[in-house]
């Protein structure tokens, strides 16, 4: 029995190809506008969910386990600290919180990844699921967070193979 997890490694995870689109915490991508009809719009300061089965209640931004969604963050010691070197000190004066590493989050079918999945996407990184779509459907697709729209379309997209730990 030892043998077999050691050659076949217990902490890996298995692949699979998925499409993998992106989407940001905007309007457009999570459907939801300003103000509501009932005090004709005059309070544009919040926010309400603009369709679905939710429609008219205020939108809190929070994914659907209840967590800030977040784009991952490679941490201190990435490949982007053998690019640039040297940005080392400046990151370790200015930005100590950033040492570690975080994942980001990412909505699947909670049917076939429970929320709580990690999953390594190429190009995007660490990822846990955290939120489920309303398009999301089967196990071949993914939605990964973006902090920004104009990111989010820049990724688009994508037919990648990532790699699933549970």
């Amino acid at each position: 029995m030892a043998a077999a997890l050691m050659a076949g490694g217990c902490a890996a995870g298995q692949e699979r190809a998925v499409v993998a689109t992106a989407y940001c915490g905007c309007g457009a991508c999570c459907g939801w506008e300003r103000g509501s009809w009932r005090y004709l719009k005059l309070d544009f300061w919040n926010r309400y969910v603009s369709r679905g089965p939710r429609k008219g209640r205020p939108y809190t931004g929070k994914t659907a386990s209840g967590a800030e969604p977040r784009e991952p963050d490679p941490g201190f010691f990435s490949w982007d600290s053998l690019r640039r070197p040297w940005m080392i000190p400046v990151r370790l004066v200015f930005f100590p919180w950033l040492f570690l590493a975080r994942d980001g989050t990412i909505a699947a079918d909670t049917r076939y990844y429970p929320f709580g999945t990690r999953m390594y996407v190429p190009g995007y990184g660490w990822g846990v699921v955290q939120d489920r779509g309303s398009a999301i459907r089967g196990p071949d697709r993914i939605d990964l967070y973006f902090r920004s729209h104009r990111r989010a379309l820049a990724w688009g997209r994508r037919r990648v193979v990532v790699e699933i730990r549970r």
